[in-house]
């Protein structure tokens, strides 16, 4: 595993509890947002600005464009970007403060920040976006704005990779499945609101490539072709931790990862997966 992929399996969990927690939802709803995709949705994009359907399918990439275009504008009329950047924020540093308590988040979040401070900006949208926001003061709100920044830099250099490969939003995502043996079609289809029919054509066009069987299922050569895409998003992820000291990162991270597994779920379409102590998978967010 490289250092990269590492240090985003321990990160990626953090960033992850303005999806899965009571707290994170709590504080949308307090703000007048209703509805898990309104807020997740209304969250991730606020960064942007007041944008409609175009920068989202762009940036979001994995999602239907059918499904990002019942979210914007509209979504707008129902809180502005900075109320929800306030509630994202105010719901992951409840949610972490509650779960973190008595661990060492002060140090890991310097040595965090340290990592996102350095993240390169060119080509990458949503890290772009997210670095222009300020800085939280408290230690639990700049240890979760670190991992959403770094997150977003990785995954903006995973969608270049995969337009590397050359396939779009929906093939991505079959593609993925199939690698992972078909077994969370019935979890990654839905949450990305593509349907039967555009989920089995994409299938079609990656068998026509060689690189899924009809049903779905991945050959050699289309995981020989994925293994590629996984570490160009490595390569393109390392600058951040480049002279800086990732194993001490690691060790500071490591138990609030664990931590914050006691509610995650285990299957997840970010794709986040644990293995064994806090690890997650190869798999990359989306």
């Amino acid at each position: 595993m490289t250092v990269a992929r590492r240090l985003w399996s321990l990160f990626e969990p953090l960033h992850a509890v303005t999806y899965f927690t009571p707290p994170a939802a709590a504080a949308y709803e307090a703000a007048g947002l209703t509805g898990f995709w309104r807020r997740y949705f209304a969250g991730r994009a606020a960064a942007l600005g007041p944008v409609g359907p175009g920068p989202v399918t762009a940036a979001f990439f994995g999602f239907a464009p059918a499904m990002v275009d019942r979210a914007f504008p509209s979504v707008w009329s129902r809180i502005t970007p900075p109320a929800a950047l306030e509630a994202r924020l105010a719901g992951a540093r409840a949610a972490l403060t509650e779960l973190l308590d008595g661990l060492a988040v002060a140090e890991a979040a310097d040595a965090l920040e340290a990592a996102a401070r350095r993240v390169d900006l060119p080509g990458r949208v949503l890290a772009g976006a997210y670095a222009d926001l300020p800085w939280p003061e408290d230690p639990v709100g700049r240890l979760w704005h670190a991992a959403t920044q770094l997150r977003e830099h990785r995954g903006d250099g995973h969608v270049a990779a995969l337009l590397t490969a050359g396939v779009d939003g929906c093939e991505s995502l079959v593609w993925r499945v199939g690698v992972d043996g078909g077994r969370l079609r019935e979890v990654t289809q839905p949450a990305r609101g593509w349907t039967d029919e555009e989920w089995d054509a994409a299938v079609a066009r990656l068998a026509k490539r060689g690189w899924l069987t009809a049903d779905g299922t991945a050959t050699d050569p289309g995981r020989v072709a994925y293994a590629e895409v996984e570490a160009l998003t490595d390569r393109l992820a390392a600058s951040p931790w480049e002279r800086l000291d990732t194993e001490r990162c690691a060790d500071l991270l490591a138990p609030l990862a664990e931590r914050v597994w006691t509610v995650l779920p285990d299957d997840n379409p970010i794709p986040l997966r644990r293995l064994s102590g806090a690890k997650a998978t190869k798999q990359d967010p989306a």
